[in-house]
């Protein structure tokens, strides 16, 4: 399972986490997206020279997080379960049409023009009546 899937769990449960400029924040999670953007509520924001900050909200974008502390009470062997759906394998159809093994072969597409005459585009070649 994916680190990121499982703090998407994490909704509603009260975490800390130390960022890597040094500051500690410890809130609840309201949400996690798939960069790892953390948004928390109830938050205590405590900086590195250790002033501290009661905030109601405080959204912190996933490359500064150094790490999660996550509560002892917390049920892992049930979060850790991945439970999301498999994604069926596609069976690949190299010679058809728009398959990988078509590319660089048959006709070339695009509106060029085409040869010495300018064919290849849509209507009369310009110039030639």
């Amino acid at each position: 399972m994916k680190l990121v899937r499982f703090l998407m769990k994490l909704s509603h449960e009260t975490v800390t986490i130390e960022l890597k400029n040094g500051s500690v924040a410890s809130g609840t999670i309201a949400g996690v997206d798939v960069a790892m953007n953390t948004h928390l509520k109830t938050v205590k924001l405590v900086s590195k020279s250790g002033a501290q900050q009661t905030l109601d909200s405080l959204s912190i974008r996933g490359n500064n997080i150094r790490y999660f502390i996550l509560p002892d009470s917390l049920p892992l062997e049930t979060l850790l379960v991945d439970d999301t759906p498999k994604a069926k394998a596609k069976k690949r159809d190299t010679m058809g049409r728009g398959g990988a093994g078509a590319r660089g072969r048959g006709r070339a597409r695009g509106r060029g023009r085409g040869g010495p005459m300018g064919g290849g585009g849509r209507g009369p070649p310009r110039g030639r009546r």
